[in-house]
C-alpha cells in the first residue's frame, strides 16, 4: 500500500534531517513518527510531518538540491516527496507543518535524541498531545484520521501522565471527541 515492503522511513527522515540541519533550520519531528517513538504501542505512518515555525523557514532549495521533491502548499502543510529512483508516489511523503496552534512551542522546546546513530528534534509528549488535539478537533479533516489522532492522544496520555496534566482541557476534549466521532462513524461507516 504505497510505500515498498520493509520501508521504515529511516532513510529519508535522515536525509531532511540532515538538510535541516545543515541548512540551521529549527524543527520538530510530530505527528505519527514521533508517537511511534514515545509509544510502547506499535504505529505506523505513512508520511513524516515536521514541525517549523514558518512555512519561509523551509530550506526549499536545499531540499530540491538534495532530490526532495515538492507537491505542493495547502492551508495546513508544505508537502514534500523524498528522493529516489522509485515513482514518487512510492516515496515518503514529508509535509511540513507551520504557522498553527502549537507549533512554535513544540519547534522551540523540541528535545534533540539519539535516533539510532542519528541526532533529531522530537517534540515533546505535552506539545504532541496538544498538536494531536488540535488535529482531531479539525472538523474539515477526514474523520478516519481524527479517530487515529484521538487514538494516539489516548496512547500518549497514558504513556506519560505529567504531559497529560500540563494541558488543562484535555479529559473533557477527549470525551467530547469520542462522543462526536462515534456518531459520525455510526452515520457514514460501512456495514460490514
Amino acid at each position: 500500500m504505497g510505500l515498498p515492503a520493509g520501508d521504515t522511513k529511516e532513510g529519508a527522515l535522515r536525509e531532511v534531517i540532515d538538510v535541516l540541519e545543515a541548512a540551521g533550520t529549527a524543527y520538530a519531528v510530530i505527528g505519527g513518527v514521533a508517537v511511534q517513538i514515545y509509544s510502547r504501542e506499535p504505529r505506523t505512518t505513512l508520511d513524516i510531518d515536521l514541525a517549523v515555525t514558518r512555512f519561509d523557514q523551509i530550506p526549499r532549495d536545499a531540499l530540491l538540491k538534495a532530490g526532495f521533491v515538492h507537491e505542493g502548499r495547502y492551508d495546513h502543510s508544505d508537502n514534500w516527496r523524498a528522493p529516489g529512483t522509485r515513482p514518487k508516489t512510492e516515496r515518503t511523503a514529508i509535509q511540513f507543518s507551520s504557522e498553527d496552534v502549537g507549533i512554535e512551542d513544540a519547534v522551540t522546546r523540541a528535545q534533540v535524541i539519539d535516533a539510532g546513530g542519528y541526532r533529531l528534534r522530537l517534540a515533546s509528549p505535552t506539545d504532541l498531545l496538544v498538536l494531536k488535539l488540535a488535529a482531531a478537533e479539525e472538523q474539515t479533516r477526514r474523520p478516519s484520521k481524527r479517530r487515529i489522532d484521538l487514538l494516539d492522544i489516548i496512547n500518549l496520555a497514558e504513556e506519560y501522565p505529567s504531559a497529560a496534566q500540563a494541558v488543562p482541557t484535555l479529559d473533557e476534549r477527549v470525551a467530547r471527541l469520542s462522543s462526536e466521532l462515534l456518531k459520525v462513524a455510526r452515520t457514514r461507516g460501512p456495514e460490514r
